[in-house]
């Protein structure tokens, strides 16, 4: 068994068995979003013609959107999956959230909340997509005086009610539309069904991977995650590497590794953020490079699975810096990947 050889298959990093972008993020379940920019190539570099044009047409047609779900940050999920997934994680959510907000001294009464969410319902009713700072004019028509910070709380809280999505993909702004118009309507389906098919998901996608790193990505808890696993036990597969267990589903990729491999893995990537530790695919000497012990990550060069130099794009210019020259980084493929990149923005 070779868990970073698997993960790089079930991830869709090498040997990519999917060509859209729906298509990746329904099979991840969740890809974190929380660069803006670099969420696009998290999602495109998984497809066999990573297309930026392709994400954005995805994205502005509600195949794809971007919401705060697990662990309360940004991911972007299939349209479909939205409402479920919401179900699933949103009383964790608004607990977390109450807890920002009363370190902030911001309290948000429910009549409140209630208000704020009707006008920006009418305001959607007549615009298709909004910008923050169309809201912002909307509740100052109505005489409604209101500081950014409080704004963004009523926005994330008509997110978790579930009247807000994702809107277009702009170049650098996020915007709003209604999930009633933009997403399709899908039968609700019960806890025990939405954990299992979290679970299913997780370890096809993610694994192999053990109970903790699941429990991590998820932001549920340990109980729920157990459930979870349970409902699919017959479907997953235990194995050992290096005195460590692991999980995987049973239609999950164990063979395919080309070695040499050369990957620009994007910050906050599922191939680290979807674990609880990393130590698999960042040497501990190097840990630094990789995420900060506050959780910022960077965009790092892999290969064959392993971080071994950072990378960034700025005007169409990518510069690297490599920080493990040990391990023989392969030129000639790092530029085929950048080369990758390149053209990813120009399709």
């Amino acid at each position: 068994m070779n868990p970073i050889s698997q993960r790089l298959l079930n991830q869709q990093l090498i040997c990519p068995q999917l060509t859209t972008p729906h298509e990746v993020v329904s099979w991840m379940g969740a890809v974190q979003a929380q660069e803006y920019r670099m969420m696009r190539w998290a999602v495109g570099m998984r497809t066999k013609r990573p297309s930026a044009k392709a994400f954005e047409k995805a994205y502005n047609e509600g195949q794809i959107v971007r919401a705060h779900l697990f662990r309360t940050t940004w991911q972007l999920v299939a349209g479909e999956d939205l409402g479920w997934m919401l179900e699933l994680c949103r009383d964790n959510a608004l607990r977390g959230m109450a807890g920002w907000m009363h370190a902030s001294g911001v309290e948000i009464p429910l009549a409140e909340q209630e208000s704020i969410q009707l006008i920006f319902n009418d305001y959607l009713s007549k615009n298709r997509i909004a910008l923050k700072a169309d809201f912002a004019c909307a509740l100052k028509d109505r005489g409604i005086a209101m500081d950014d910070h409080r704004l963004s709380y009523h926005i994330r809280l008509a997110e978790y009610s579930g009247l807000l999505c994702s809107g277009d993909l702009f170049p650098m702004k996020h915007s709003y539309a209604l999930a009633a118009d933009k997403l399709p309507k899908t039968p609700r389906i019960t806890k025990e069904e939405a954990l299992a098919r979290l679970a299913r998901t997780y370890f096809r996608s993610h694994g192999p991977a053990a109970l903790e790193d699941f429990v991590w990505w998820s932001g549920l808890n340990i109980g729920d995650c157990r459930k979870g696993i349970s409902a699919i036990q017959c479907e997953l597969v235990e194995e050992r590497w290096k005195g460590l267990s692991f999980l995987r589903h049973q239609d999950s990729r164990i063979r395919g590794l080309r070695s040499g491999t050369v990957t620009l893995l994007p910050s906050y990537d599922e191939y680290l953020i979807g674990y609880k530790s990393r130590h698999l695919a960042v040497h501990p000497d190097h840990m630094h490079r990789a995420h900060s012990g506050n959780g910022i990550f960077w965009p790092v060069i892999l290969q064959d699975g392993e971080a071994v130099g950072n990378w960034s794009a700025a005007a169409g210019k990518v510069r690297t810096e490599v920080f493990y020259p040990d391990a023989g980084l392969k030129q000639e493929a790092l530029e085929e990947e950048i080369d990758r990149y390149r053209k990813f923005l120009k399709k």
